[in-house]
């Protein structure tokens, strides 16, 4: 199946249905803060290496937590209750956004680079992007950062710099958006940890269900 190149002086992109079975829908185009918020509430997202053309992607199959569902193993909470746990939201998004960039940089390689880093930023400074932070003990232990388009989260990345920090991070999102009757965070992919947490698969059209009640 044919890839989309995208023009830089349009927004716009292919059906969704378009996409590659691995997702993949069309490349090039920009990383604009319009062209951002168009890919997300149709279920797109850029994803590529610093030396790629832009990437875009959306998988037919979409994987996600419930807020009201997220999973708090036993461990966890034995863990939340010998500790002093506090969560922060937007203490500062470009220092999480880095800190998940380092985490993975000199070990597999990262689709966080400066373009990405400059991109979400400017959503961030427009009240589109926010990002969570976890303290235990008084010590930062781990945070994540997405995109936030009416009362949908659109989850992009996460570190750990202690035990359970990131999930102490998801769990504090997950209580924020309960309370803000979010419909769901997007994970993008399938991973055993968010799996722990609560994530399911869901199909493109569940998925856009859900979007299209979460800007409602």
């Amino acid at each position: 199946m044919a890839v989309y190149q995208l023009d830089e002086d349009e927004i716009y992109f292919p059906r969704p249905e378009l996409a590659d079975d691995d997702g993949l829908l069309a490349v090039g185009g920009d990383l604009s803060v319009e062209r951002l918020l168009l890919a997300y509430t149709n279920g797109i997202f850029p994803w590529y290496n610093a030396d790629q053309p832009i990437m875009w992607w959306c998988p037919h199959e979409r994987f996600i937590i419930r807020p009201d569902k997220i999973h708090v193993s036993h461990s966890l909470r034995k863990f939340i209750k010998k500790h002093k746990v506090d969560v922060m939201y937007n203490r500062d998004f470009a220092d999480t956004m880095h800190r998940c960039r380092l985490k993975r940089e000199f070990a597999e390689g990262t689709w966080i680079h400066d373009d990405m880093e400059n991109a979400y930023g400017a959503l961030y400074d427009k009240g589109y992007a926010m990002s969570v932070e976890a303290y235990t003990d008084g010590e930062l232990a781990g945070g994540l950062y997405g995109v936030v388009i009416g009362r949908c989260f659109y989850g992009e990345s996460m570190f750990s710099d202690k035990v359970n920090g990131s999930k102490l991070a998801l769990v504090g999102l997950a209580n924020l958006l309960v309370d803000n009757d979010f419909v769901f965070i997007d994970c993008q992919f399938h991973t055993d940890h968010l799996e722990s947490m609560g994530g399911e698969r869901i199909s493109y059209r569940e998925y856009m269900e859900l979007v299209n009640k979460g800007m409602n």
